[in-house]
C-alpha cells in the first residue's frame, strides 16, 4: 500500500471550504483535470480517468458533521481518499487530501499524485477565496 498526502491553509471559514469541496455538481472544479465523476444514487459514483481512458465504480460520502469527504473504488479496492478540513484561528482552514492506494496499478506515480493533490488544493482554495470576498462585502 502507497499513500500521500497533502495539506494547505486556506483564508476561508470551515464551513465554506467543506460546502464547496462536497457538492457532487462542482467535484470537477477542484479535482485533476483527468478525474471526472458522474453521481449515480448517492453513494455510488462512476469515475472516469483520462490517463486509463477507463470508468471506474467507487462511493463518494460526505459526513458534514466530520466536515470529512470520503471516497474509493467500489469492487476492486484499488485505492481510497479522504479531504479533511478543519477550522483554525481567525475563521482559515486547515484542508488535508490523502490517498491510499491499495493495488500498484492504481498508483501512477509519487510525482503525479502529489502534483495533482497540490494542484487540486490550491483549485479548491481559488474556488472559496472569492466567496469569502463577497461574504465580507
Amino acid at each position: 500500500m502507497t499513500e500521500y498526502e497533502r495539506s494547505r491553509t486556506m483564508h476561508a471559514p470551515p464551513e465554506h471550504v467543506f460546502d464547496r469541496a462536497a457538492d457532487v455538481g462542482r467535484l470537477e472544479s477542484w479535482l485533476p483535470d483527468a478525474l471526472h465523476v458522474e453521481a449515480g444514487e448517492l453513494p455510488a459514483v462512476t469515475v472516469h480517468e483520462d490517463r486509463t481512458d477507463e470508468d471506474t465504480d467507487a462511493l463518494l460520502r460526505a459526513r458534514p458533521e466530520q466536515m470529512r469527504l470520503e471516497w474509493g473504488t467500489r469492487e476492486q479496492g484499488g485505492y481510497a481518499g479522504w479531504l479533511q478540513v478543519a477550522g483554525i484561528d481567525s475563521g482559515a482552514s486547515e484542508v488535508t487530501l490523502h490517498l491510499s492506494f491499495f493495488d500498484a496499478g492504481h498508483d501512477p506515480g509519487e510525482e503525479a499524485v502529489t502534483g495533482a493533490l497540490e494542484t487540486s488544493l490550491r483549485r479548491l482554495e481559488e474556488q472559496v477565496r472569492p466567496r469569502v470576498d463577497r461574504d465580507a462585502g
